[in-house]
């Protein structure tokens, strides 16, 4: 079905909005198929999309698996308690509010003026629970009660990587701090062949949780190209069965690895900790063309 005249209207008076914020150039750009929807680029690496009429909707992929862990943590609608390390345009945060009511969040996003854009331009709900500190990721997590949290995504990125000091058991070991008894940790992890700092975060979580997934496009799990993968994490049994199916129903399936077969794919990769942790790799060009 089309949009109505009304939002054709609405989309084409929309201007994008440029500023320079902490970590760049942001760009806010109008969604020509939503009325009130906008994607979050800096320096032209997509970073959201949020749509205010309708902030359960996902488009970015890599959300839409976080979305499904969302879906799973608790049973349908219960509120629960969130910590996110990486704000971006608070797309996972509107979607926690808006399928689980009265839940209570924390954001935590270290560029100060990209918070303050993004609550300018896409306002949050006033009624949402939601908490932002501009501070750094692992600086924020700190402060979170021990036990706090019963879920914890980290989607973290310094440009187009991950920042070395949030890939290491002793980061994991504050994200266990956080978490209530079962709580689940999710991490948005980006790699492309031959994949070593995927299998190396793989290595890492299993040194610190008992049950482990990964949810991703079988290309980058094949090391055919750069993408997005989703590494799920917790201290009980995870409802893999219920994410497999909700991953290959997507618009864009996902595989879900776990068990046996997840470890086999760290092919021997060791934990990583502060010491030697590095950050993620940059994508190749090709990746936002």
């Amino acid at each position: 079905m089309g949009k109505s005249r009304n939002a054709r209207r609405r989309s084409a008076a929309a201007e994008p909005v440029v500023e320079r914020v902490d970590g760049g150039l942001a760009e806010l750009i109008p969604d020509p198929d939503r009325a009130r929807a906008w994607t979050l680029l800096i320096d032209g690496a997509p970073q959201s999309h949020v749509d205010l009429d309708d902030p359960a909707y996902l488009s970015f992929e890599y959300q839409r698996r976080l979305g499904h862990v969302i879906d799973l943590v608790a049973a349908p609608g219960r509120p629960v308690r969130a910590v996110h390390l990486g704000g971006g345009a608070f797309t996972l945060a509107r979607y926690v509010a808006a399928t689980r009511p009265r839940s209570t969040q924390q954001v935590v996003e270290r560029d100060a003026a990209l918070v303050q854009l993004v609550r300018r331009e896409l306002p949050l709900d006033p009624g949402a629970r939601i908490r932002v500190r501009s501070t750094d990721a692992r600086d924020g997590l700190a402060k979170v009660p021990d036990g706090w949290a019963d879920l914890v995504i980290a989607d973290v990125f310094s440009g187009t990587r991950t920042p070395a000091h949030l890939t290491s058991t002793e980061f994991l070991d504050d994200v266990r701090r956080v978490l209530a008894p079962g709580g689940v940790y999710a991490a948005n992890l980006a790699d492309g062949p031959p994949l070593a700092h995927l299998r190396g975060q793989i290595a890492t979580a299993a040194d610190r949780f008992t049950e482990l997934a990964l949810v991703a496009d079988p290309a980058v799990l094949r090391g055919k190209r750069f993408g997005n993968a989703v590494l799920v994490a917790s201290d009980r049994s995870l409802p893999v069965a219920e994410l497999t199916r909700s991953a290959a129903s997507d618009p864009h399936p996902a595989r879900v690895e776990h068990g046996r077969t997840l470890t086999d794919f760290t092919g021997g990769a060791v934990p990583v900790t502060d010491l030697v942790a590095v950050a993620s790799p940059a994508p190749p060009p090709s990746v936002f063309r």
